[in-house]
């Protein structure tokens, strides 16, 4: 795969919409047919249009129309992404194929990438570990920014603007080829104010708490995005550079830090667009070099990286417990430094046969700092083997199979509180270190027959506990609850199985993917009876957890203007031991489907009207509470203007187009009353040439 990602954008000068890279091979204007024989595993891609004509918030936003895929939002300005339910650090983020590695352990922080400068997404369902290691047990989100230019001087501008938070935004790209040497410059600003809600109050610890103009107080926010990639490609060798930085900074909803909120003296109702305590600021630096050779019959590529994530979090300071006042506003502060190296070949034996043989390392150091602690400094090491071999044995019948070995060195640094509880310093974290090794495998086959393609895949993946579930210890007063660590967990095993139905005609597709996942020992946070200053607490525990589902998307074209198409995904999940035994995980999602007619004037215009439904969520684990299920109407309108040799396009979007009150049982807003944004109109028009 490695060796995929970077050779597949030596071809890139295409529309990446025409493009599609899937187990090796790049794939031009071929049916739909060869397209889905190329893997094993569901995965869906997307090109620029996708995202363009999905401009509603931010990039896990736009993608959550795809069966399978969910957003986790904070906010308006921070989402985080989840495949079937499973997220944070069991869905690996890669951008051009290094993995990215922030604060994701965090279930307020969002992705630190520019949405603007993303050309092309793959999600692949289910596990990607033999390709990416331990954190990629329940997926893959490939988000690829290296489209390569064709011309001397070609770029785009585009303008965005939002009515739910009166978002402003201006991305700008120039880029260009001279010879064997190209260039890329990407800049992207934005600001954004306090949401919407179409409610006038809230209940929090049964405090009645009135929303301004239904705005949720201190949820405003900013971002400044720039990057820079200098390349030369050469006959059979190419090398790119590129430094990216993403800076951000946003508010936390006021009412939900703590109650405390309501002695202050700040007037969060001064402005709809400043940024007040609580807020947290996170600037995302990617220094990220790449060599590609390809020659008779194989293909090499080796990738160095460094990442550099800061992030703050601040705060009033206000004592809790028996901490006295703190000095300053700081309550968190963490300092991530990453080094990824990554070598990987494709070794083509015949036109039938092809290897995919690879190794990576990587090395995380994380210091925290300030008054607050949740999470203790540590050091991690990783390092991995694999290999993967495809046989295509006839026009109709793919095999594929693969293993990797990984091994895992974790130190956990202790950590006593800088203030005296009962005449002593109580110590918070012990000093940690653990070893984990695994070996996962993976076989797969996909069979075709007139217009029919089966697959399926099988295979066992591993996850070893990050330092949040080992060490955790603290308040996290963002999402109302006390969290603690583990120290005996277990690296986490998943055993699953994908299968795949499709059926590809002229006019009308369908594909069914089902799935089956068991975890003989699942991580995560059991809410316990325990209170600490109110807030309940919440321990990292084990237990087996079965999981099932399936995705569904069927799509119809009636001659050359109307297309119709359904869309939907089911998962149901349960402990099968524990504490919870019978019970099902907490934030489960609950069915969606979706169902749209487009009708198409033209290429490049289109309108578009979409009906979302969102079920019951009644499988609960206590002390959640109960979802009802809801719907919404949303519009789209997509127009294109030649001019000359440059091209304009406007876009736009209106969501919840009525308006109404509904929540989503992911949202960690949702356990203090506050549904998601009202309706929200999103504008982007772009210029290219």
């Amino acid at each position: 795969m490695i060796a995929t990602i970077v050779a597949a954008t030596m071809l890139l000068a295409a529309d990446p919409d025409t493009c599609v890279v899937l187990s090796g091979t790049t794939i031009y204007g071929e049916s739909r047919k060869q397209e889905l024989m190329s893997r094993s595993l569901g995965s869906v891609e997307v090109g620029r249009n996708y995202l363009e004509n999905h401009f509603s918030g931010t990039l896990m936003q736009r993608l959550r129309t795809i069966p399978g895929v969910q957003s986790r939002s904070i906010g308006s300005g921070q989402s985080k992404p989840a495949i079937r339910g499973l997220g944070f650090n069991r869905i690996a983020v890669a951008v051009d194929g290094i993995k990215h590695e922030g604060q994701q352990w965090g279930d307020d922080h969002g992705l630190e990438i520019d949405a603007f400068s993303v050309d092309r997404v793959e999600v692949v369902k289910g596990p990607g570990a033999l390709l990416y290691g331990s954190d990629a047990i329940g997926g893959v989100l490939g988000l690829y920014t290296n489209y390569l230019p064709t011309g001397p001087v070609q770029g785009k501008v585009q303008f965005s603007a939002r009515s739910n938070n009166e978002w402003l935004g201006l991305s700008a790209r120039v880029e260009g080829r001279q010879g064997r040497f190209y260039y890329r410059f990407h800049l992207t600003g934005a600001d954004y104010g306090d949401y919407r809600v179409p409610v006038d109050s809230i209940q929090y610890y049964s405090y009645n708490i009135p929303l301004k103009d239904g705005r949720l107080r201190n949820t405003a926010g900013r971002e400044r995005d720039g990057s820079l990639a200098l390349g030369y490609v050469g006959k059979t060798f190419r090398n790119d550079l590129t430094v990216s930085d993403t800076w951000s900074k946003s508010g936390f909803f006021a009412n939900a830090h703590g109650l405390e909120v309501r002695l202050s003296d700040i007037d969060y109702d001064r402005s709809r667009r400043d940024i007040d305590l609580p807020w947290q600021r996170v600037n995302h630096l990617t220094v990220h070099d790449h060599a590609h050779w390809h020659g008779p019959g194989f293909i090499l590529d080796a990738d160095l990286a460094w990442q550099h994530n800061a992030r703050m979090e601040c705060s009033e300071p206000v004592s809790h417990g028996y901490m006295p006042t703190p000095p300053d506003a700081v309550e968190r502060a963490f300092r991530k430094h990453t080094l990824t190296a990554k070598a990987g070949v494709r070794i083509d034996w015949t036109a039938r046969h092809r290897l995919l043989a690879g190794v990576d390392a990587e090395y995380q150091h994380n210091r925290r700092s300030g008054w607050g602690f949740i999470i203790p400094d540590f050091e991690t090491a990783s390092g991995g083997l694999y290999a993967v071999d495809r046989w295509t044995l006839s026009d109709d019948l793919v095999l594929n199979a693969g293993l990797r070995f990984d091994g895992v060195r974790t130190r956990i640094q202790s950590y006593q509180d800088w203030y005296e509880t009962l005449g002593e310093y109580k110590l918070r974290s012990e000093d940690l270190r653990k070893t984990f090794r695994s070996l996962t495998w993976s076989a797969g086959a996909a069979y075709s027959t007139g217009p029919w393609v089966w697959k399926m895949n099988a295979g066992k993946s591993f996850r070893v506990p990050i330092p949040k579930e080992l060490g955790a210890d603290g308040v996290n007063y963002h999402i109302f609850r006390y969290e603690k660590g583990n120290p005996a967990l277990d690296p986490e095993q998943s055993y699953q199985m994908d299968v795949g139905i499709n059926y590809a005609g002229d006019r009308l597709n369908i594909q069914v993917d089902p799935y089956l996942n068991w975890f003989p020992n699942y991580i995560y946070l059991n809410p316990t009876s325990g209170y600490y200053e109110g807030l309940q607490m919440y321990a990292y525990t084990q237990c087996a957890v079965l999981r099932y589902g399936f995705e569904v998307q069927a799509s119809l074209s009636f001659g050359p203007h109307w297309e119709t198409e359904i869309r939907g995904e089911y998962l149901h999940a349960e402990q099968l031991s524990g504490a919870k035994k019978g019970y099902t995980l907490p934030f489960s999602p609950p069915w969606t489907a979706d169902a749209l007619v487009r009708y198409i004037l033209r290429p490049g215009t289109s309108v578009q009207m979409d009906l979302r439904l969102i079920g019951d969520q009644r499988e609960i684990v206590p002390p959640e509470k109960p979802t009802d299920g809801s719907y919404t109407l949303n519009a789209t309108v997509s127009r294109q203007f030649p001019l000359g040799k440059t091209l304009l396009k406007v876009n736009l979007q209106v969501e919840n187009l009525l308006d109404r009150r509904y929540y989503d049982h992911t949202s960690y807003y949702r356990l203090i009353g506050v549904p998601e944004p009202g309706r929200n109109a999103s504008l982007l028009v772009g210029l290219e040439f």
